[in-house]
């Protein structure tokens, strides 16, 4: 368990540092903003492998009995959130109606997984994903952030719903069984 607390702290840390204007400000004044980008990126990258790694190696502590209908629900919220993942970077129109799809993806995912999961380690971290996904919206919005203004094309639309739904397919079939540990379907 230390070495997935180890790497949330890694993790978030590094990913809240944005948050924190001045903090920000000096640390790429005194590295540079490429040193700045590149330790921001090892950092989160290390933290990553962390959660990862401790994860799977996480004793299994039950908390609470997940619903049976919950696995089902993470399916269907995956799919949402693998679409929000990829029209996030992507000249489309759904950041005229959510001011922060990344992160709005990375609460449904982690709010689904914790209806899904009733063990200690799973709490712990997608608890810390749905807090800092509401922290850094909250942050984003007090430093001016802004629905997106610019109407797209539908098809641009259409783009990133397939990418999602690429994207999703990817990680249920190939990636998560592997990686994760969890075969989906």
């Amino acid at each position: 368990m230390n070495i997935l607390l180890i790497g949330i702290v890694l993790f978030f840390g590094v990913h809240l540092i944005p948050s924190f204007v001045a903090l920000r400000n000096n640390l790429i004044a005194r590295l540079g903003e490429n040193k700045y980008k590149a330790l921001y990126s090892i950092t989160a990258l290390i933290g990553l492998i962390l959660i990862i790694y401790g994860m799977s190696k996480a004793e299994y502590v039950p908390v609470w009995q997940p619903p049976t209908w919950a696995r089902n629900a993470v399916i269907i919220t995956m799919l949402i959130s693998f679409y929000l993942f990829a029209a996030a970077d992507m000249k489309s129109n759904i950041k005229r109606f959510i001011r922060h799809p990344m992160l709005s993806g990375v609460l449904l995912w982690s709010g689904a997984h914790l209806l899904a999961n009733g063990d200690l380690a799973s709490i712990i971290l997608f608890g810390s994903f749905a807090t800092y996904s509401i922290t850094d919206m909250v942050s984003a919005n007090i430093r001016g952030a802004v629905f997106q203004q610019e109407t797209y094309p539908i098809k641009r639309d259409v783009v990133s719903i397939v990418a999602g739904i690429i994207a999703y397919a990817v990680f249920v079939l190939f990636i998560h069984p592997y990686w994760i540990g969890v075969p989906v379907v």
